[in-house]
């Protein structure tokens, strides 16, 4: 049994480059971008108008004129026009091209207008107000957004704006999540007394959805020849294979002989904590990924937070552990030698503090009692009391 720490860094050894896929652009929310995003024109592409109102010279207000005659209006999406006259003005509206000849805009709120002539209403008027030079932002052919970004409706916005209709992105790595258990039935099925429905596979594939992977789902029976014929072709199948049960002492958990068999090193067996300590992580001759997790609802949810998405993180470029920490709320005892993983429901106070508030449950098979908390609290291994007003790290999990 090796410590959480340990397990960590083994399992961020093996953080894996699955190369570059193009997706089209309404796809590429929550994916990493794989290319530099640049200018193909000036940022903005021309003096852009900010206010709607008047066009004028600043050199006319300047002299002491403030009645401007009107030559015209000018829209968002014409093109540019052109001030004839130093001492008139043009009406022109938000997102339009200022005129040749105007050098600043003079708001509507600060106007009125009458029989086709403006009149300034306010002395606070400065010079290249309400306008957006051109270039002023980014340059035709400044990088915009960096290669390794998250990419977010602001990066979807920038790359539709220079005109990406498609981007570069972190490919997935092709994914099966696997359950065993001759006790479980599908979740569209009435269990008999001693059976439960399958809960594990659709957690997991929910949690996944946030990184936009798209898991395939298989169920084994307890039948050690079934398992690893069934595992051999899926080793050659997937990057990444998740199993969920069978990795116990029982006398039908088959996981670890069947993987041994395959050829599938082991890298670790069993972590110093609680829930999850069976956990068992390998790797296959060909590369493949082996993250086998205990049965239990709570251990295979907790192991999946603390362990496998990290790993993807670090696999995709991203920090792997870019997470908060939080004030408990109220003092833990938990005498067992191993870290502690909490369930907390996570509130804020007026400073903007993050407070963790353990949730009680009934060990690792209540599933039920995850939907009351919102993250996890890592209390590390080696105390038995952690007291209130003590901070510690938290993995979110809503």
């Amino acid at each position: 049994m090796i410590s959480v720490k340990e397990a960590t860094e083994i399992i961020l050894q093996h953080s894996v480059d699955y190369g570059v896929e193009e997706v089209p652009l309404v796809e590429a929310i929550g994916r990493i971008l794989r290319e530099d995003l640049i200018a193909d024109r000036d940022f903005p592409p021309y003096d852009r108008v900010t206010m709607d109102g008047i066009a004028i010279k600043y050199a006319s207000y300047a002299q002491g004129q403030r009645q401007f005659p009107i030559e015209k209006v000018i829209a968002a999406g014409d093109p540019e026009g052109e001030l004839k006259e130093q001492n008139n003005c043009v009406e022109i509206m938000t997102g339009a091209v200022l005129p040749k000849g105007a050098d600043i805009v003079i708001r509507y709120e600060d106007l009125e207008i009458k029989d086709g002539v403006a009149t300034v209403t306010t002395e606070a008027i400065k010079a290249s107000q309400n306008v957006h030079r051109k270039g002023t932002d980014r340059p035709v052919g400044g990088r915009i957004v960096s290669e390794g970004q998250l990419i977010s409706p602001g990066e979807v916005g920038v790359a539709a704006t220079v005109g990406k209709a498609k981007l570069r992105v972190a490919k997935l790595p092709k994914t099966a999540i696997i359950s065993t258990g001759d006790e479980l039935v599908d979740v569209f099925e009435q269990p008999l007394p001693h059976q439960i429905r399958r809960s594990n596979v659709y957690r997991l594939r929910a949690s996944l959805k946030p990184y936009h992977m798209e898991a395939d789902a298989y169920h084994l029976i307890d039948d050690q020849a079934v398992i690893e014929q069934k595992l051999g072709q899926l080793l050659e199948e997937y990057d990444i294979l998740m199993l969920s049960g069978g990795v116990s002492k029982g006398k039908f958990d088959f996981i670890p002989a069947a993987l041994e068999a395959l050829g599938v090193k082991k890298l670790f067996h069993k972590i110093k904590q609680r829930p999850g300590k069976p956990f068992w992580f390998g790797k296959a001759p060909n590369g493949t990924l082996v993250f086998a997790l205990p049965g239990n609802p709570v251990s295979s949810f907790m192991c999946t937070q603390r362990y496998f998405f990290p790993w993807l993180r670090s696999s995709l470029g991203l920090d792997p552990f870019k997470i908060p920490t939080a004030r408990l709320e109220k003092s833990v005892t938990f005498t067992p030698d191993l870290t502690y993983l909490c369930q907390v429901a996570v509130s804020y106070d007026q400073e903007g503090r993050v407070l963790a508030t353990p949730v009680e449950g009934h060990g690792s098979g209540d599933l039920a009692n995850l939907v009351d908390a919102d993250a996890f609290m890592e209390l590390p291994q080696g105390r038995d009391v952690f007291e209130a007003g003590e901070c510690h790290p938290i993995f979110f999990y809503r």
